[in-house]
């Protein structure tokens, strides 16, 4: 497969990417396309695979097989070319603590060469960490080595930012920001941000599309909307009379569970759910029914739901 660097090559592309350490198998033959000018979230487990595969993207550890491409690059071969337009941070930033946050930042400046220096200051700005720019490391908190991790990676104006656990040590404050930031960089900029997290309330927040990662496998790949739909196996009812609806709807053939909610009932089914059928059920006893509509999940719960089957079927 021969492919050149282009506008319009997608951002990451694996095709059967493998990654073995001894008999373990960290990552399972994954396919992943992920577009340019997006958030994307990669989701799963501590130990799931997230980071053996964002090692093996920037060159860290060797694939075993397949194959990989970055802005169009082919990996290993063009890593260089890659990685000029790279800002990538895997597992939590480091840094020469006895130097001060703008120091580190010229440090790095100077191994990327070209204009990176004139960046730095934006790129401090960008992160809310100008008035600590000329403070040592070692005073930094968590979060704020985690801001300064996110500035160096600016330095190279970068086309991809590969972000592992971006979150870790952020208060709530400097969350909002991140998310901030993260959208402009996408939606104003045109980059590319690939986030590797196991936080998915605030992936759901941030990203336009996820990959699911369980087992070194990538189970699920769509857009947020798609992930969290409704799989027509569970609806919400309001009626009349709640008690007598969950008596009537509860131990019917198909029916997986009826829980009793604060406003009316969800009905979850071993099928997809045939919500007229139910309407005339509970009218036909004389209970009316004003609310029938599927019940809406969040990512989190697609994600437990889909992580389950899998260690169901193990």
């Amino acid at each position: 497969m021969n492919k050149t660097a282009s506008s319009s090559a997608p951002a990451i592309e694996t095709i059967g990417l493998t990654k073995r350490f001894g008999e373990r198998l960290a990552v399972d033959a994954v396919n992943l396309t992920v577009p340019a000018a997006t958030a994307f979230g990669f989701l799963g487990h501590n130990g799931a695979g997230k980071t053996t595969l964002v090692r093996t993207l920037l060159g860290l550890t060797a694939a075993s097989s397949g194959e990989m491409y970055m802005l169009g690059h082919r990996l290993p071969a063009e890593r260089g070319l890659a990685l000029a337009r790279v800002g990538a941070i895997v597992d939590e930033p480091l840094f020469y603590p006895h130097l001060t946050g703008r120091e580190n930042l010229r440090v790095m400046a100077a191994v990327r060469g070209g204009d990176s220096a004139s960046r730095i200051p934006p790129a401090l700005e960008r992160v809310g960490l100008s008035a600590r720019a000329d403070d040592a490391v070692k005073t930094y908190s968590m979060g704020m080595r985690q801001r300064l991790g996110i500035a160096r990676c600016l330095l190279c104006d970068p086309m991809l930012l590969i972000l592992d656990e971006p979150t870790n040590g952020l208060d709530p404050g400097g969350i909002l920001e991140f998310r901030k930031l993260v959208r402009e960089l996408v939606e104003d900029e045109g980059r590319t941000v690939f986030l590797s997290s196991h936080l998915l309330d605030e992936v759901e927040k941030i990203c336009d599309a996820a990959a699911i990662v369980d087992r070194g496998r990538v189970i699920a790949v769509g857009t947020i909307a798609e992930l969290s739909a409704d799989d027509g196996h569970t609806i919400l009812i309001g009626s009349s009379d709640p008690q007598a609806a969950l008596a009537l709807l509860q131990g019917r053939p198909g029916v997986a569970g009826v829980e009793l909610l604060a406003d009316g009932l969800r009905v979850s089914a071993n099928g997809r759910i045939d919500p007229a059928a139910i309407n005339d059920l509970l009218v036909r006893e004389g209970i009316r029914v004003w609310r029938l509509e599927p019940a809406h999940h969040s990512l989190e719960e697609r994600f437990l739901q889909m992580t389950s089957r899998l260690e169901m079927a193990a």
